[in-house]
């Protein structure tokens, strides 16, 4: 999922409900630069084998409510 959306700069909605991401390990700058995105609902996400989420959400700015629960980071190794 590295740079799935990366600066999809219209993106104003995303519905991310049905994604198996149980096996994903990288998600790396996965949200960068949507500018219009103001709200995203991650709770769905199994994020227990993610091992990077560096810059995931860099350059989102109106990106104001996010539900990230119950994210497991316990195995992520970078998250700058």
């Amino acid at each position: 999922m590295k740079q799935m959306f990366l600066y999809c700069k219209n993106l104003k909605y995303l519905n991310l409900f049905s994604f198996d991401t149980g096996n994903v390990l990288n998600m790396r700058s996965m949200f960068s630069g949507c500018y219009k995105l103001t709200n995203l609902d991650l709770s769905s996400f199994n994020t227990k084998n993610v091992i990077d989420m560096s810059f995931m959400f860099y350059d989102s700015s109106n990106l104001t409510n996010i539900d990230l629960f119950p994210f497991d980071t316990k195995n992520v190794k970078n998250m700058s």
